[in-house]
């Protein structure tokens, strides 16, 4: 399975992309969704809604299971990709673009440096 160098990463698979306006898109992996199967839904936050880093923000419905969607980094959310209400799809065929889930300002642009590079994600997956 090939990374995009470009995202950084989270042990919860999640992935993290920084705008050039300093806004981080969020969405889930392509290897989270390959575990989870084909989405069916998805619940996230309201935008002006508040996350912490590593609490969930919202739950992702599959036809394995429910689970938890983690926010990598601290802010407020600013935007939701309402399209995922009606095509949750989109996370199964495009995990890195149109599958993104949120976007949020971060309250420490810093603290996005500590997430994972997709190499280290890389070792994490294969560790399994």
């Amino acid at each position: 399975m090939s990374l995009p160098e470009n995202l950084s990463y989270t042990k919860e698979h999640e992935w993290a992309r920084r705008e050039d306006d300093g806004t981080i898109i969020v969405g889930i992996t392509a290897h989270a969704v390959e575990q989870l199967g084909d989405i069916t839904a998805v619940t996230l936050p309201d935008v002006d809604d508040e996350v912490d880093a590593g609490e969930r923000f919202g739950d992702i419905d599959s036809v394995k299971a429910v689970s938890d969607l983690y926010a990598p980094i601290a802010g407020k959310v600013v935007r939701v990709n309402e399209s995922l209400e009606d095509e949750p799809e989109q996370i199964n065929d495009d995990p890195y673009g149109k599958g993104w889930m949120v976007a949020i300002t971060p309250s420490d642009a810093d603290a996005f440096g500590a997430l994972m590079s997709a190499a280290d994600y890389a070792k994490l997956i294969a560790e399994g």
